[in-house]
């Protein structure tokens, strides 16, 4: 029983709080006993629908005056109250001080747990490589928040001038990533200093998340098969590849499009002269011909120097101007003609 008082005692201490309440109910408990004594019977700042009154505007030093004490011995107990309601103040502002000491220090050195959900997390940290894809990801985040969780030799927060959180720590240590919140978050990007961490950091992170987006920065993306062993909607992108590997976080699944578009195969990226015999056609109407006739897609004009990424339909188009445009096969300014 004495070894269980002494542990509420404690954690009770080891709030903010604790020692100005304690204080202001000790200064209110001797108080109001030793003014009934001073004072003369029936005063009717001593009752106890007064008292409280007294003593709140009194320790708050502001004194509205209704109610004072009247002798000498009742001024020496009011001057014990103001004394005991500055000291409660002093020590509950340079505890809350502390506080946000502390928390500040945590933010700074990384140790704090992130509360948070539904929110996108970048684990690993290279000097400003992390830096443009985070710009990139908050510049199109939907009002998510970010967490950035770095290695043990990141010892402060290396963007504290943006809106990110901190957490660092071994980034294979379940008990890091839970900090970063990552079981709940909504998209991971892992970007680790080689390939054989960025798979380690995967099998932890694969024990946490359930419904995640997670896309992995590989050096060589021969070993994506590997990581697809290990969560099989995982999305790989080379690690030289920054643009998109934030697409990819962003926009699950465009990195399998310029992939698909960088390759032999299947549709592909062509360009072609505008002919003659379509001069100042609109930009609509060459992107609905394209499509009836060819099964392409117009997503630029370049009109002589000045590139044009899908402009508005009504732009015109004059004869000359290079296409560029996504299809099943190359097409010729005379099959565009007919």
């Amino acid at each position: 029983m004495p070894l269980t008082i002494v542990r509420l005692i404690r954690r009770f201490a080891s709030k903010p709080w604790a020692v100005p309440v304690a204080l202001m109910t000790i200064v209110f408990a001797t108080s109001w006993p030793l003014m009934i004594a001073v004072e003369p019977a029936g005063s009717a700042m001593v009752r106890p629908e007064n008292y409280w009154w007294f003593f709140l505007v009194t320790t708050a030093t502001v004194g509205y005056g209704d109610f004072f004490p009247t002798t000498v011995a009742g001024h020496i107990v009011g001057s014990y109250v103001i004394l005991g309601g500055i000291a409660t103040l002093t020590t509950l502002f340079a505890r809350l001080a502390i506080m946000i000491d502390n928390a500040k220090g945590r933010r700074m050195n990384g140790s704090a747990e992130v509360k948070t959900a539904d929110h996108l997390v970048v684990i690993g940290y290279t000097a400003g490589r992390t830096e443009r894809l985070v710009d990139e990801i908050l510049a199109d985040s939907n009002g998510r928040r970010l967490v950035l969780c770095a290695q043990p030799d990141v010892l402060t927060h290396p963007m504290s001038d943006r809106d990110v959180d901190f957490v660092r720590g071994d980034l294979t240590d379940e008990a890091v990533l839970r900090r970063a919140a990552v079981n709940r978050a909504s998209r991971l990007l892992i970007d680790a200093g080689d390939d054989n961490e960025a798979l380690a950091i995967l099998v932890t992170v694969n024990h946490l998340v359930g419904d995640c987006h997670v896309v992995v920065a590989l050096r060589d993306m021969e070993r994506a098969q590997h990581l697809s062993y290990v969560h099989g909607q995982v999305r790989c992108v080379h690690w030289h590849h920054p643009r998109m590997l934030t697409e990819e976080l962003q926009d699950p699944g465009i990195a399998r499009i310029y992939t698909d578009l960088m390759t032999s195969g299947g549709d592909n990226t062509y360009s072609v002269a505008l002919p003659k015999q379509l001069n100042q056609i609109t930009f609509g109407q060459c992107q609905t011909m394209l499509g009836q006739r060819h099964n392409a897609v117009l997503l630029a004009v370049d009109t002589g120097g000045e590139l044009a990424i899908s402009p508005s339909w009504e732009t015109p188009i004059a004869a000359g101007s290079v296409l560029y445009y996504i299809g099943r096969q190359r097409l010729t300014s005379e099959q565009l003609a007919n």
